[in-house]
């Protein structure tokens, strides 16, 4: 048992229905497996599961626990600041890819 520390330009999303409730909504939240840390307070890139760039969003709650099915779990809680222009998320989604989540070799 232990945290894994997400990087703190990266919020990615893997629903897309959390991720329209944010768009939608202004405010949402993701539930991710295993305990994790991310940068309450802080502004943060959001991607879609498809690692498309999409929004700026700030981190308002992280809570790590354990369900009631004994699965180790984080809620991150969420408020959107803006969406990103089109240039804007094409830069970030390829930065994203080249420092994240493309080829590790």
């Amino acid at each position: 048992m232990g945290f894994q520390t997400e990087f703190n330009s990266v919020c990615k999303f893997k629903s897309e229905q959390e991720l329209y409730e944010l768009l939608e909504y202004g405010r949402g939240k993701m539930v991710k497996s295993g305990f994790r840390v991310f940068p309450t307070g802080q502004k943060v890139i959001a991607y879609t599961p498809h690692n498309q760039a999409i929004a700026i969003v700030k981190i308002v709650a992280s809570i790590a626990e354990i369900n009631f099915q004994g699965e180790e779990v984080t809620q991150v809680e969420m408020e959107l600041v803006r969406r990103l222009t089109e240039d804007e998320a094409r830069i970030q989604t390829a930065l994203a890819d080249e420092m994240f989540f493309g080829d590790r070799s």
